[in-house]
């Protein structure tokens, strides 16, 4: 699902970022990002898939607060490319943002393209990827921002701290997947595996050395930064015998609480303490797909990868499962995703807009578009789509950024609305066919510099209706609040939390529910969502 939002750029400020005039961060970092073809074997088959520098998953890159990364990203590829820094602000530099064709034109074959990443309050984990296609099931990596002074974190030093990069992995060519739904309007087929840190686990076929392993001491304690980068799956994520403490998500930190298990949206990150308390033994970390929608094929296997205690000792054979919530628990989804608060000391203080200026109201639904001869895979022999208040994106030929910067006419509209055109139940059991139908058309949506905006983002049954991730670029907003069914003016405001909501870039809106987020629009640009 995406949607554009657009807010006035000042012309000055940035000018005088493009010319280096305005005061440089901590530190800057410079990297050089090859993209390329590489050899892996998964599964008991070979193939070649996209990389950053040959490496799957791609490289680890570290920051500290307010740091600034330099990346000349060269493309050695065959198809198009752009990068995106997920969750980073990037305040008052729009430009290397990275969604091809909304803040720049695609990265082509035998060129390369120079960003600049302007890190700001984000602190914990983040995560780069590919932002063209599917490119990113291969083309991504973890980023870590460290406090500025690499030593204040909100709880004691961990002894280690270790990403933990869920992904996905198709036997088939990447593209060639993208290519085939495409085509035939149907969905897309079904992952082989899922992987932690690019490797699938022991329980598949072929995989016996395709296993992650991390030694632990007894007794310390570790960070896992956990990145969901599989494509579409909120994915559960659990280890044997250890409670997790969770303390932090998407580049914020979040009240400590322990749990058994996580739940994560794709794009999400999630930074959970494990301490190594239990007998010496071998322990499997797992992670598998939630999947809330009856009659929908999906990947139902589960990953696993080995915590294996430093010591002599006789280790259990296999090793331990992890008990991970039955893969249609909404309530477990739901329950833990809404145990998230921020952490709102007086060292990491929050900002909840309470004066409401612009209020919106996003429908998001699963729609078709007409087959001309009725032979397409969706539904009915339609060709499946995807709308926000009942419009369909069209990404267009020349990027939205530039189009605005430069004054060029026909390439987007600004008429985006702010409610849903047709007022119907959003979340009724018998919805009538026409809604099924989006418009298509490049639209924004201009927000005035300053206003504080709260979006509903409301679900729809349409189809069925699935949970909906969703991701702003360009900001993290407040999650005030969430329930199931159609969200409620008058009496679900009254149970918004305004005192310690999660603040988050990326929310998966459940299944026939609503969320609602605030923020203030103070960083103007062109963000995707």
């Amino acid at each position: 699902m995406r949607l554009k939002v657009k807010i006035f750029i000042q012309q000055i400020i940035v000018f005088l970022f493009l010319l280096g005039l305005l005061p440089a961060h901590a530190f800057v970092h410079r990297h050089r990002f090859i993209i390329k073809e590489a050899p892996y074997s998964k599964l008991c088959s070979s193939k070649n898939i996209l990389t950053v520098n040959g490496q799957f998953p791609g490289p680890v890159i570290y920051a500290n607060t307010g740091d600034t990364l330099v990346v000349n990203v060269q493309n050695d590829g065959t198809q198009n490319i752009t990068i995106h820094w997920h969750g980073v602000k990037q305040p008052r530099y729009p430009w290397s943002d990275g969604p091809e064709f909304i803040t720049q034109c695609p990265i082509r074959p035998g060129t390369n393209f120079s960003q600049r990443i302007n890190l700001s309050d984000e602190e914990g984990t983040l995560w780069w990827h590919a932002h063209s296609d599917w490119s990113r099931a291969t083309v991504n990596g973890a980023l870590i921002i460290r406090p500025a002074n690499k030593t204040n974190y909100p709880f004691p030093r961990p002894a280690a701290e270790i990403p933990i990069i869920l992904g996905e992995w198709w036997k088939s060519d990447i593209q060639a997947v993208v290519n085939e739904f495409l085509g035939s309007g149907g969905d897309a087929n079904k992952s082989d595996a899922f992987l932690i840190n690019g490797q699938p686990g022991d329980l598949y076929p072929c995989s016996t050395n395709d296993t992650f392993k991390l030694t632990v001491e007894k007794d310390k304690t570790y960070m896992l930064r956990i990145v969901n980068a599989v494509m579409n799956n909120l994915m559960f994520f659990s280890v044997a015998n250890h409670q997790l403490t969770v303390v932090g998500t998407d580049g914020a930190y979040v009240k400590p609480f322990k749990s058994n298990y996580i739940t994560i949206s794709p794009g999400e990150t999630i930074d959970v303490l494990l301490e190594a308390n239990q007998n010496p033994n071998h322990y499997y970390m797992g992670a598998k797909a939630y999947n809330s929608v009856v009659g929908v094929d999906f990947d139902n296997t589960t990953t696993t990868a080995i915590i294996q205690y430093r010591g002599n000792y006789t280790a259990s054979s296999p090793p331990i499962l992890p008990d991970l919530p039955n893969f249609d628990d909404t309530n477990a989804s739901f329950n833990f995703t809404r145990s998230l608060k921020s952490l709102a000391d007086k060292t990491h203080p929050i900002n909840v807009p309470l004066n409401i200026t612009t209020n919106l109201l996003f429908t998001f639904s699963v729609n078709t578009l007409a087959c001309e001869d009725e032979s397409c895979g969706g539904p009915n022999g339609d060709r499946f789509a995807a709308s926000v208040n009942n419009i369909s994106f069209i990404l267009p030929r020349i990027d939205i950024l530039e189009a605005y910067y430069k004054n060029i006419q026909g390439v987007y509209g600004d008429e985006f609305p702010s409610f849903p055109p047709l007022n119907f139940n959003f979340t009724g059991g018998s919805l009538p066919v026409e809604l099924q139908r989006p418009d298509r058309r490049t639209e924004v949506h201009v927000l005035e510099y300053g206003t504080n905006v709260e979006i509903v983002l409301q679900g729809t049954s349409l189809l069925g209706g699935v949970d909906h991730p969703i991701h702003l670029h360009g900001y993290s907003f407040y999650v005030v609040g969430a329930g199931f069914g159609n969200f409620d003016k008058d009496k679900d405001p009254l149970n918004y939390n305004l005192v310690d909501p999660p603040l988050q870039n990326t929310i998966a809106v459940v299944r026939n529910g609503w969320a609602a987020i605030r923020f203030k629009a103070d960083n103007p640009g062109i963000f995707f969502n």
